[in-house]
């Protein structure tokens, strides 16, 4: 396995001579996370609890990212990944887990996989009145106006139209389009936990490591965006596997993206909505059961679905505001992401500490719950995919406060110490609190 991973990092090196090449984009990542918990208060455990002792844990994420320009408007990017290594109690425990890093991983044993393989369609849509905004050759006019597109991850620098219609089809993680915040979306840069990377009650498709195959239909005006989605979803809950029987088994996102200006500051907000249809299970049925058992429940024809807006906010060239807030019906067992019926989190992220050039401190807040019959089924017994103690007599919500401290040693390297406390673990108010420090090591180029 040592000789698969040189062999990986040694073309994700060479790949950067062809990056110079205008129709071409490659770029690599590697993220290292080594986190430790103390341990903690436990009076008793299930099958899912976090561990009552003393741990550390590492996790490794390698990404190559390369870009080919296929013809007018398309563009072509594959992503092959490696990936590796465990998060805290082999992430159990938690529902707003502590590292975002370690959703992607299923065996802790380093694997190499293709994590992204698609396909970019844009559109451009007349729009005479407006002038032409971006690189443009002097004198020449255009139809409709354009801006550039800098060269970086899955991007490749060039035009694209401001107003255009955009299909996307292949695979991808949904939420590199959807959910997205300037502040909390990347758990390799910024906020770690779960419930800051994306809206906790969003049951968004994906398999184990994260991603599925999807079709993406984009609708981008000047101040304002409509994007729609169809994925495939997991053959069971967190499964590896994905299910191709689409008709049947799918999940369909809507997103609606506004800017705005507020006291002349740039804002944004998003306001989503999910359906997922497939074989899933119940939590009022399990709960009646002798035994709980959400998967015997299992049938055809179960669905899941939910809402959720997110707002990031400039408070002057420098640092910035967020606030997610998601809800969903929480009848039936969650299916991909984690055990989250309803969500708000909220965060502030300053650039430029102490003068420190491209360095950054965040802080933020999280508070997730769930539903009643989700409540029920685990103090009966009943476990999901995530957590489980047993039992859940006293039940609260779960509070989560992470901060961090990016440096920026290098333009290619950032190391993050952070620090998370979660109170109320997998909303249990008998186990915890729980601190867990952190040290992420993040290089690019």
């Amino acid at each position: 396995m040592r000789y698969r991973l040189l062999i990986f990092v040694l073309f994700c090196c060479v790949g950067q001579v062809f990056a110079q090449q205008n129709n071409w984009s490659i770029h690599f990542q590697q993220t290292v996370i080594s986190q430790h918990k103390p341990a903690i208060h436990a009076p008793y455990a299930g099958t899912n609890s976090l561990s009552d002792t003393a741990e550390t844990q590492n996790s490794l994420t390698t990404t190559l990212f390369i870009g080919r320009r296929l013809w007018q408007g398309a563009v072509l990017f594959i992503n092959p990944e490696l990936a590796g290594g465990s998060g805290l109690s082999q992430a159990r425990g938690i529902a707003g887990f502590t590292n975002g890093e370690c959703f992607r991983i299923g065996d802790p044993a380093p694997a190499i996989y293709m994590a992204r393989m698609f396909v970019r369609q844009d559109f451009a849509l007349t729009d005479d009145p407006a002038e032409p905004v971006g690189k443009r050759v002097l004198g020449e006019k255009h139809a409709y106006p354009t801006n550039p597109e800098d060269d970086g991850f899955n991007a490749i620098a060039g035009e694209r139209p401001v107003n255009r219609l955009t299909l996307v089809a292949g695979k991808f993680s949904i939420a590199d389009f959807f959910d997205n915040n300037l502040y909390a979306h990347d758990p390799r840069t910024q906020f770690m936990n779960w419930s800051l990377m994306a809206n906790g009650a969003w049951d968004y498709p994906a398999n184990t490591r994260g991603y599925t195959w999807n079709f993406l239909v984009e609708y981008v005006r000047e101040k304002w965006a409509l994007r729609m989605a169809t994925s495939l979803v997991p053959t069971y809950a967190n499964g590896p596997l994905l299910n191709w029987d689409w008709p049947n088994n799918q999940s369909n996102t809507l997103e609606y993206e506004r800017a705005y200006t507020l006291a002349g500051l740039d804002g944004k907000v998003r306001a989503l909505a999910f359906y997922t249809t497939t074989y899933m299970g119940n939590y009022a049925q399990a709960t009646a059961m002798a035994i709980p058992d959400v998967i015997a429940t299992r049938t055809n024809g179960r669905n899941k679905y939910g809402v959720g807006i997110n707002i990031e906010q400039a408070l002057n060239d420098k640092s910035g505001v967020f606030l997610r807030a998601s809800w969903n019906d929480g009848n039936n067992e969650t299916w991909a992401f984690t055990e989250i019926d309803h969500a708000l989190s909220l965060g502030y992220v300053h650039e430029l500490p102490f003068g420190r050039k491209a360095d950054a401190f965040g802080v933020a807040l999280a508070f997730n719950g769930i539903s009643s019959q989700h409540r029920d089924y685990l103090n009966k017994g009943g476990y999901g995919f995530i957590i489980g103690d047993g039992k859940l007599p006293h039940y609260a919500w779960e509070q989560i406060l992470e901060t961090y401290y990016a440096f920026r040693l290098r333009d290619w390297l950032t190391l993050s110490p952070d620090y998370q406390l979660v109170i109320n673990p997998a909303y249990n108010a008998d186990r915890g609190p729980v601190h867990a420090f952190a040290l992420r090591a993040h290089v690019e180029f």
